[in-house]
């Protein structure tokens, strides 16, 4: 199956996975907090991501770690405008996604700032103007499934069963863009978002499940709890176990990988497709 998305009129197709490099804009996130805030070194960030071979960039200003506090509206905008306000000057060419929840901050960052792509960890769950909005800017939308809010989503997060669920859910999504008419959409179960350790490996062997919407289908996995907890070490120190499991993802059907380290996981890549 050939998918592709439109990216402000640049067709990316999946003939082999891609990389979303991800820039935190965050002084709070669970690996890299506070390390790109500036907007000099978060534009030597995007240049290293893009050198090491990621083909999107993923840019996001509030933190949706375990816990954490979502911050309003004008504080994401304050986050996100001294390096939105330079971005096409710098990379003309370059797809960025915007990870928001907020149809506002979406519409603004596409019309002001050309962004590509609107990646969205509720949904549309906590924004009901959210698909429709993207379905207006005609932009590719990554809808991921989030059980509960940041804040207590891993506080005993329970299914019936975990893949058929999140299957109804990604179902209803597509219908609903279908008739907007938002046809450029990606899928992303929400490793680690309301998803006990134990779920989140059943998703991931059963990823290919997902095929069935014919929808190009992202996983982040990068650095999360899922896999420190069980290898008993911390965020920056599993770079091999990070490896290990993009490897199963791409196996599984992974067509993005949302990822810290670009390197890296461009290696498992060219080995992926080399033995495909």
């Amino acid at each position: 199956m050939l998918t592709s998305i439109n990216c402000n009129g640049v067709l990316m197709e999946f003939t082999q996975p891609k990389l979303m490099g991800i820039l935190n804009l965050t002084p709070d996130s669970f690996s890299d907090g506070g390390k790109y805030c500036k907007p000099k070194i978060a534009f030597k960030r995007i240049e290293q991501m893009l050198i090491e071979g990621a083909d999107i960039i993923d840019i996001g200003a509030v933190s949706s770690r375990p816990g954490a506090e979502l911050i309003g509206s004008n504080d994401e905008k304050a986050r996100l405008s001294p390096v939105l306000s330079e971005l096409r000057y710098l990379f003309p060419k370059v797809i960025f996604s915007l990870d928001t929840f907020r149809s506002e901050i979406a519409e603004w960052a596409v019309k002001a700032h050309r962004i590509s792509i609107i990646n969205d960890i509720s949904g549309g769950q906590w924004d009901s103007e959210m698909l429709p909005t993207v379905a207006k800017l005609q932009v590719p939308y990554v809808a991921m499934h989030i059980k509960g809010l940041p804040q207590n989503m891993q506080q005993n997060p329970t299914y019936k069963n975990v893949t058929h669920e999140l299957i109804h859910y990604f179902s209803e999504i597509t219908d609903k863009a279908t008739r907007l008419g938002l046809h450029d959409l990606i899928i992303d179960p929400g490793f680690g978002f309301g998803k006990t350790i134990e779920q989140n490996y059943e998703l991931l062997k059963k990823l290919t499940q997902f095929k069935i919407f014919e929808k190009p289908i992202l996983v982040g996995i990068s650095r999360k709890s899922m896999i420190y907890k069980v290898l008993d070490s911390d965020p920056n120190e599993i770079l091999a176990g990070t490896t290990a499991a993009h490897t199963l993802a791409l196996i599984n059907g992974a067509d993005i990988l949302r990822v810290h380290d670009v390197k890296e996981a461009k290696q498992v890549i060219k080995l992926i497709s080399y033995l495909s």
